[in-house]
C-alpha cells in the first residue's frame, strides 16, 4: 500500500467517522470524511480517491445510492460497504449496487485494514505485457486483460472482487479450491470457518452467470470448497 493512497470514509456516525480517520491516518492513508451521501458524491466529484468506505445507512442518499450513482457515471473506485445488516439479501443489495466488498458492523479494525489492502492491491494497474489470451470453460469466456466475461455470448457485469474470484476458479478449472486458499488468494486474509463472505460472493456469481435454464458452472464441494467445470 502506497503511503499516498487516498481514502474517503462516509458514515453519519461521528464517532465511527473520526475513529476510522485516525486509525487510517496512522496506517499512512490520506483520509477525507463525509457525513452523508450528498457530501460523499460532492467530495468524489471534486477530487478523486483511491478507495471508498461507505456506510449503508446514511440520511438522504444512502451508501447504496452513492454506489449506484458512481457506477452509473463509470466511476470504478473500489468500494468497501459497511453495514449493520447481516442477512444475505442485504449484503447482496450492496454488491448489486456495485460495491466490491462489504463488512458487517461491529468489525475488527485489523479486518477492515486487511480488506482495504486487498482492494488496493487488486485495483493497482498491471504492468504492460501485452494482451493475455482469453480463458474458456464450457460456454464461459473470460478476458483477463480487459477484465470482461461472457456466458453463452452474453456479457456479465462483475465487480472487482467478483471478477477476481471467478478468474481464480477459471484458472483452476476442475480443481477443488478450499475456503482457506480462496480467502488467502482473493482477500489476503482468512476470515475463518464462520465467515459467510465467500458464500455470498459465490451465490452472487451464480445469479449473474447461471440464469434459469443454463447448466451450472460453479460447483460446491460440501465441507471443502468450490470448483468450476462445464456440465
Amino acid at each position: 500500500m502506497s503511503s499516498s493512497s487516498r481514502v474517503l470514509v462516509a458514515d453519519d456516525d461521528r464517532a465511527i467517522r473520526e475513529s476510522l480517520e485516525r486509525a487510517l491516518q496512522l496506517e499512512g492513508y490520506e483520509v477525507r470524511t463525509a457525513a452523508d451521501g450528498v457530501q460523499t458524491l460532492a467530495a468524489v466529484h471534486q477530487e478523486p480517491v483511491d478507495l471508498l468506505v461507505l456506510d449503508v445507512m446514511m440520511p438522504g442518499v444512502d451508501g447504496l445510492g452513492v454506489c449506484r450513482v458512481l457506477r452509473a457515471e463509470g466511476n470504478r473506485t473500489p468500494v468497501l460497504m459497511l453495514t449493520a445488516r447481516v442477512e444475505t439479501p442485504d449484503r447482496v443489495a450492496g454488491l448489486d449496487a456495485g460495491a466490491d466488498d462489504y463488512l458487517p458492523k461491529p468489525f475488527e479494525l485489523d479486518e477492515l485494514l486487511a480488506r482495504l489492502r486487498a482492494l488496493l492491491r487488486r485495483s493497482a494497474p498491471l504492468p504492460e505485457e501485452g494482451a493475455e489470451p482469453s480463458l474458456h470453460v464450457g460456454d464461459l469466456r473470460l478476458d483477463p486483460s480487459a477484465r470482461r466475461v461472457w456466458r453463452a455470448g452474453t456479457e456479465a457485469e462483475l465487480s472487482k472482487t467478483e471478477f477476481d474470484l471467478l478468474e481464480l476458479l477459471v484458472r483452476n478449472a476442475g480443481i477443488v479450491l478450499d475456503h482457506t486458499t480462496i480467502y488467502d488468494r482473493i482477500w489476503g486474509y482468512d476470515f475463518g470457518p464462520e465467515s459467510k463472505n465467500l458464500a455470498v460472493y459465490i451465490s452472487y456469481l451464480r445469479r449473474k452467470l447461471e440464469p434459469a435454464g443454463t447448466p451450472p458452472l460453479i460447483q460446491t464441494v460440501r465441507g471443502v470448497g468450490y470448483t468450476i467445470r462445464p456440465q
